[in-house]
């Protein structure tokens, strides 16, 4: 029985060219929909991690601590759970910084350096939440060492709360493509369908089975879907090769790369079917 829907699938698609063609442009399009959609998310959610990453909190060291005293305060940092990593900068490197970043060479009027030594500290992403930063800040002043604590943080939580308002924008955006995605194939199918009424209503006449009548239509718009996949899969590797000559990050930003072409694949035969299985609801043995 399954041989003889795969063949009955094969021979809709040679009987109706055209309704093939409509159904495998329509998915295809649905596909590629999709796909820069999921694309978006996971360019928004890599660029929420790289900043997370690159925060960076200031703690300035107090003046005419002891070598002692501040390897002790290396130690400290080390055991904190929210440290990822940690750079120390002595006063002389502060001072070619702040000459290197200003242009001004403060030394030529002043005979002292008046610049503190400091830990510039990188976070572990769970712990770059607002309260979580906060907390870590109220920590870190409370060190003996510490004599003061500097971070932008309004800066950093304007871009968060930026990135969180795209990522509900670039949500609903998503579905209202997956809605429009399914909606063109399911008027595709229906035209499809109506186009077939005659046939369909023929092979009630001789008694056929409801699954006789069904699943070759729905193997049909599986077999449909796997080739607007490929197709798709084809485009989307063509523009992805193009855009990595002048974007090499977009390599990080799809890390798992057959992950994505699986779902590329199968996005195209689970979209016919389902559609398809709901645009046949409808339709029974009655004459």
């Amino acid at each position: 029985m399954i041989l003889f829907w795969i063949k009955e699938a094969f021979k809709l698609i040679a009987r109706s060219k055209f309704s093939f063609l409509l159904a495998l442009v329509s998915i295809t399009l649905s596909v590629i929909l999709i796909a820069m959609s999921v694309f978006i998310i996971l360019s928004s959610n890599y660029f929420e991690k790289q900043l997370k990453r690159s925060i960076v909190i200031s703690v300035f060291i107090k003046e005419n601590i002891t070598p002692d005293e501040l390897e002790e305060s290396k130690n400290q940092l080390q055991h904190q759970n929210f440290l990822a990593s940690y750079e120390y900068v002595s006063k002389e490197q502060a001072a070619e910084i702040f000459i290197k970043e200003t242009g001004e060479d403060f030394r030529k009027i002043l005979d002292y350096n008046p610049l503190p030594a400091s830990f510039n500290i990188k976070l572990k992403d769970e712990y770059t939440g607002r309260d979580s930063i906060n907390n870590i800040i109220t920590k870190l002043s409370s060190f003996d060492w510490s004599s003061e604590v500097v971070f932008r943080q309004d800066f950093y939580h304007k871009i968060l709360s930026y990135i969180d308002q795209a990522k509900i924008y670039i949500f609903s955006l998503t579905g209202i493509i997956l809605i429009v995605s399914l909606y063109l194939v399911y008027s595709t199918v229906r035209l499809i369908l109506n186009s077939k009424y005659s046939e369909l209503e023929t092979m009630k006449f001789v008694g056929a089975k409801l699954s006789t009548i069904k699943m070759p239509i729905i193997l049909n718009s599986a077999i449909t879907g796997l080739f607007a996949g490929i197709i798709a899969l084809g485009l989307i590797t063509v523009a992805y090769q193009y855009l990595r000559k002048y974007f090499p990050s977009i390599d990080d930003i799809i890390v798992n790369k057959l992950e994505f072409i699986t779902m590329l694949l199968a996005l195209g035969p689970v979209i016919g079917i389902i559609v398809t299985i709901i645009s046949l609801r409808k339709i029974s043995l009655k004459i």
